[in-house]
This record gives structure tokens, sequence and C-alpha cells, in this order.
């Protein structure tokens, strides 16, 4: 599976600020199919974790609440123009997948 996460991260004056922006349907499994009114199966991404040069800056645990094409922002403290950030995720499916991004 592609890289389902557009991110932004700048450094600047010790701090990287990260603006993270996945393309994910985040199906809550209660909607019917207009169509065929059967069950849409549930697919949202469960599981999020962010680190950079091996330490966790933000990890989160998703549910269903959570809407179509989540943004997520946070700051942290450290991180350099150049240094890479690992972006874990895995969905209820059992889907997972991990992307990187640099910090600019």
């Amino acid at each position: 599976m592609a890289g389902i996460f557009k991110v932004k991260a700048k450094a600047k004056g010790g701090v990287t600020k990260v603006k993270m922006l996945a393309k994910h349907v985040m199906e809550t499994g209660q909607r019917k199919d207009k169509k065929t009114g059967d069950i849409i199966p549930a697919k949202f991404i469960q599981e999020l974790t962010v680190q950079h040069a091996g330490n966790t800056v933000f990890s989160g645990q998703l549910g269903t609440a959570v809407s179509k094409n989540p943004y997520f922002s946070f700051t942290f403290a450290g991180g350099a123009k150049g240094d890479e950030l690992s972006i874990s995720w895995a969905e209820n499916t059992g889907t997972s997948a991990t992307e990187t991004a640099k910090i600019k």
C-alpha cells in the first residue's frame, strides 16, 4: 500500500512542528451501502506512532469517532532540517505500514 500520509514538518529554534493529513476512509462499520443496504465493514486507523531518531514523539490509539481523512498536528523538542520522521500506522483490519518524511 502506498503512503497515506501527507506530512509537513519544520524545525525552528529547537522545536519541530509537524502537520499530517491521512487519506483514509475511517469507516465506522455502522453505515449501510445506499444501493445494496449491506453494512459497510469497519476500516479505520487504530494505532499511530511517529518516531524521530528512535524516540516516539507522538502516538495515539484511534477509534471510529475520528473523521474521514484525519488531520494531526503536534510539536516536539528537537529535530533538525533533513532529519527523518518514521510514521507507523495500523488499521483494525490488520493492515499496517511505515512511512517516512523529512523535516524541512
